[in-house]
C-alpha cells in the first residue's frame, strides 16, 4: 500500500527566507513506491509506476517550521489562497492569476448541526470562488507553475468545474491559451461557462475518462502543459489550501471530521496534504478524520475502501450519476484518496441519486447555501455518516461544499415546485397564501 508521508525525514537545509521555492522542495515521492525524484526531474507521475504513481511534493518540515510563523499568516490581509504562498511550491515573485481564489467563507451552521444531531457543524463554501467551485484552487497554482516553466498552452479534461476554473483564470492572464476536453454530455451551463471565457472547447463523444486520456495524449503530442487532476502534483498543492483555510478560520483547531464528496479523489487528497503539512509544522495538534462521499453509481473508491483493496487493484468500470462532478470510471488520484481516509481513521460511504436530489433543497433551506448535486452529496453523506455511527453526537464537523448550485440549476429546478401563479391583486395573494398554509 502507499507509503506514509510521516516516513519522510532529513534532507538539506532551506535557504534563509520565508517562502518556499522549487529549490526548497525536499523531493517528489511516488505515492505507490519509494521512488524519489528531485523537484525538476519530473513533470507528472512516477515513470516506474505509471499514471497510478502520483507524486507527493514534500518539504523539510523541521527547517520550515523554524522559519515560518502561523501568526504572521493569520495577520495577513491578503484575502485569497496566496496568503499561504510561504507553504506553496512557487517562487516568491512568480506572477499569479489576479482573481481572488480561496479564502472562501466558513459559516457556522447550527441548523445543519441540529438536523444531523451533532454538537457543531460549519460549512466551507467553495462555491464562492471566482468560477464557482473549489477547482479554482488547483487551476490557480497550475497556471502559476505553467508561467514559471514558460508554457503558453495549458489543457485539462473535466466534467465542467475544473475546465471552468482553468478557462476563467486563464482568461485573466495574458499570453495563455486554454484548451478544454469535456464530455459532450456535461451540463449545458458548464459548457456555456467555458465558451464565455473564450477557451478552445473540444466536446468529446465519450466519458470523462475518455476525455482525460485524449487530453493527456494531445498534451504529449503538442507540448502543452496538462492540468489534469492527480496526474499533475500541483493540483494537490492547490487544493490543499482549502484545508489550510479551514484550520486557520477555526483558530487552528480543526473539526473532528471533514466530509467531502469524491470523484477522482484529488480534493480529499488535497485536504489530507494540507492538514498533514500543518501537523508536521506543529501548527495543529491533530488531523481530522476525512470522510469521502461517493454517488452509488460512481463508487469505485468507496467499494475499494470497503473491500480493503490496494489502489493498484482498482479497475475502470462504467458509472452513472446525476452528480457529474464526481462521476469517474477510474479515479486518477485513487492511491492518495485511499490513503487520505485510511491514515486519518475516516471512511468512504455512498449515497443514491435520489438522496442527492433531496439534499439540494434540504441543505439550502437549512443553511442558505445553494450547491450543485456533487456538493449536495456531501450533506446526504453527512446524514448517512450519523446513522452509520461514523460521527458521534458530541463531535464537530466541517462540510466542504465544492460547487455552486448555479452550475447545474436545471437539476435544482427538477426537484422543487414552480411557485404559485396569482392575479395582480391582494385578494388573490391572500387566497394563495391561505391555500399554501392549509397544504402545509
Amino acid at each position: 500500500m502507499s507509503q506514509k508521508l510521516s516516513e519522510v525525514a532529513g534532507g538539506r537545509a532551506f535557504r534563509d527566507r520565508s517562502h518556499l521555492t522549487m529549490a526548497d522542495i525536499l523531493e517528489l515521492r511516488c505515492v505507490i513506491g519509494d521512488c524519489r525524484y528531485s523537484s525538476d526531474e519530473l513533470r507528472y507521475t512516477c515513470p516506474v509506476h505509471g499514471e497510478i504513481g502520483t507524486l507527493d511534493i514534500l518539504y523539510d518540515y523541521e527547517n520550515l517550521a523554524r522559519r515560518l510563523d502561523r501568526d504572521e499568516i493569520s495577520a495577513s490581509r491578503e484575502p485569497n489562497c496566496w496568503r499561504y504562498r510561504p507553504l506553496l511550491p512557487i517562487a516568491p515573485d512568480s506572477p499569479v492569476p489576479p482573481l481572488d481564489v480561496g479564502w472562501t467563507p466558513l459559516y457556522p451552521a447550527p441548523r445543519i448541526a441540529q438536523a444531523l444531531g451533532i454538537k457543531r457543524a460549519v460549512i466551507k463554501d467553495d462555491g464562492a470562488n471566482p468560477t464557482g467551485s473549489l477547482k479554482d484552487r488547483a487551476s490557480a497554482l497550475v497556471l502559476t507553475r505553467a508561467l514559471e516553466q514558460g508554457f503558453t498552452t495549458v489543457s485539462t479534461a473535466s466534467t465542467g468545474n475544473a475546465a471552468a476554473a482553468l478557462a476563467g483564470l486563464g482568461a485573466s492572464l495574458p499570453a495563455i491559451e486554454i484548451v478544454i476536453f469535456v464530455p459532450s454530455s456535461a451540463p449545458s451551463a458548464k459548457i456555456a461557462q467555458l465558451l464565455v471565457y473564450g477557451a478552445e472547447v473540444l466536446l468529446v463523444e465519450g466519458s470523462y475518462d475518455d476525455a482525460f486520456e485524449l487530453c493527456m495524449e494531445t498534451c504529449e503530442a503538442e507540448g502543452w502543459y496538462s492540468r489534469n487532476t492527480g496526474v499533475n502534483p500541483f493540483t494537490t498543492e492547490g487544493k490543499k489550501t482549502a484545508a489550510l483555510e479551514i484550520a486557520e478560520q477555526l483558530a487552528w483547531q480543526p473539526p473532528d471530521a471533514v466530509i467531502v464528496s469524491v470523484g477522482d479523489g484529488s480534493i480529499i487528497s488535497g485536504l489530507y496534504k494540507g492538514f498533514y503539512d500543518l501537523k508536521r509544522l506543529g501548527w495543529i495538534e491533530r488531523m481530522p478524520r476525512l470522510i469521502g462521499v461517493q454517488a452509488a453509481g460512481s463508487a469505485v473508491l468507496a467499494d475499494a475502501w470497503s473491500a480493503g483493496l490496494d489502489a493498484r487493484d482498482i479497475r475502470r468500470r462504467p458509472v452513472t450519476t446525476i452528480a457529474d462532478s464526481i462521476a469517474s470510471e477510474l479515479p486518477r488520484d485513487r492511491a492518495k484518496a485511499l490513503r487520505a481516509v485510511r491514515e486519518t481513521g475516516g471512511a468512504y460511504l455512498t449515497v443514491s441519486d435520489d438522496e442527492i436530489e433531496r439534499a439540494i433543497p434540504q441543505f439550502a433551506r437549512l443553511s442558505g447555501v445553494f450547491v450543485e448535486p456533487a456538493a449536495a452529496a456531501t450533506f446526504a453523506g453527512a446524514q448517512r455518516a450519523v446513522t452509520a455511527g461514523l460521527l458521534d453526537r458530541d463531535e464537530s464537523v466541517c462540510l466542504l461544499m465544492t460547487g455552486n448550485g448555479l452550475k447545474d440549476v436545471e437539476r435544482a429546478r427538477q426537484v422543487v415546485s414552480g411557485g404559485t401563479r396569482v392575479a395582480a391583486n391582494i385578494a388573490a395573494v391572500q387566497q394563495a397564501l391561505k391555500s399554501s398554509r392549509c397544504d402545509d
